[in-house]
C-alpha cells in the first residue's frame, strides 16, 4: 500500500512540475510577442492630409511598432514634447523647431519633406486675388484686409498660423475686426468653415487637395516666395528616459530612408495627379 501511494505521488509530481514547464514556456512565449509601440506628436495638416494612413501601415508592418498618432497644431506638438508625452515629433515650423532644440528639449531635427501653403477663397474672389495677387501672398493679405473679406485664421499657434501670423507682420497690418476670424481649430475644420462662410483662408496644399471634392472653394494665391512649408522630424531629449527612445529612432531612421523618402513623393500622384509632399530628407 505504502508502495502504491509513493507512486502515486510521485506521479502527481511529474504532473506538476510538467505543468510549471509548460507555464514557463507559455510565459516565455508571451513575452517575446508583446506589441511594441509609440506615441508620434504630429500636426493636423499631416494628418488631415492623409499621409499618415498611408505611411504608417507600411512601418508597423516592417518593424511591428504600433504607433499612436496625437494631431495638435505645431505649438501643442512642440509643448507635447516638452512634456515628453509622446515619443517622436513631426511638425513643420522649422524657426520653432530649431528653438526647441537650443532649449534643449530636442537632441536633432531633421528636414523630412516639403510641400507649400495656399491661398483659397470663394469662387466669386470679392477680393480679387487670382488677378491681383496670383503668387503674390502679402499683396492677397493686403487685399483681404483692404476688402473686408472674411477669413479664418487657424488661431492655434500650429504652423500654418506661425506662417499667416508671419505674413500680416510683414504686411505691417495687424488683422481685427468681424471679417477676421481666430478659430483656434485644426487645417481640415478650418477648411470646413472657410466653405461655409464663403472666406478666404490659408493652407497647406495637401490637406485641401485631399478635400478639395468636398469644398467650394478655389486656389487663389499659390506659389509664392513667401509659401514654402518645410516639415522636420525631432529626436527627443530625455536624460531621464521616459520616452521610447528605440522606437523613435527606427522612426526616424525609417522616414529618412530612401524608400520611405521616395513613397513620399509618390503620394497623391494616382488620386490627385500630382505629389503632396516633396521628400527632402538630409540624413
Amino acid at each position: 500500500m505504502k508502495k502504491i501511494t509513493a507512486l502515486v505521488l510521485a506521479g502527481m509530481m511529474v504532473l506538476s512540475l510538467g505543468g510549471c514547464t509548460k507555464k514557463t514556456a507559455d510565459d516565455t512565449t508571451k513575452k517575446t510577442t508583446v506589441a511594441r509601440s509609440m506615441i508620434l506628436a504630429t500636426t493636423t495638416s499631416t494628418q488631415d492630409s492623409g499621409l499618415l494612413d498611408y505611411l504608417l501601415p507600411v512601418f508597423e508592418k516592417e518593424t511591428g511598432i504600433k504607433v499612436k498618432v496625437v494631431a495638435k497644431g505645431t505649438g501643442a506638438a512642440l509643448e507635447i514634447g516638452k512634456n515628453k508625452d509622446a515619443d517622436c515629433l513631426l511638425v513643420h515650423a522649422k524657426a520653432q523647431e530649431e528653438q526647441f532644440i537650443k532649449d534643449g528639449y530636442g537632441k536633432e531635427r531633421y528636414d523630412v519633406m516639403y510641400n507649400d501653403f495656399i491661398i483659397v477663397g470663394p469662387k466669386d474672389d470679392p477680393a480679387k486675388l487670382k488677378t491681383q495677387a496670383p503668387t503674390d501672398a502679402l499683396a492677397a493679405l493686403k487685399l483681404i484686409a483692404s476688402t473686408k473679406s472674411p477669413f479664418i485664421s487657424r488661431g492655434d499657434k500650429s504652423g500654418t498660423d506661425t506662417k499667416e501670423k508671419a505674413i500680416w507682420k510683414t504686411a505691417g497690418i495687424t488683422p481685427k475686426g468681424s471679417w477676421y476670424i481666430s478659430a483656434g481649430k485644426g487645417m481640415g475644420e478650418v477648411l470646413t468653415m472657410a466653405d461655409e462662410k464663403n472666406a478666404y483662408t490659408i493652407s497647406d496644399r495637401a490637406t485641401y487637395l485631399s478635400m478639395k471634392d468636398k469644398l467650394d472653394l478655389q486656389i487663389v494665391t499659390e506659389k509664392g516666395k513667401d509659401l514654402l512649408n518645410q516639415y522636420g522630424v525631432i529626436r527627443l531629449n530625455d536624460p531621464n528616459h521616459k520616452i521610447k527612445e528605440k522606437e523613435a529612432d527606427e522612426f526616424i531612421t525609417w522616414i529618412l530612408s530612401d524608400k520611405t523618402q521616395k513613397l513620399i513623393g509618390q503620394y497623391g500622384v494616382e488620386k490627385y495627379g500630382q505629389q503632396l509632399f516633396v521628400p527632402n530628407a538630409k540624413k
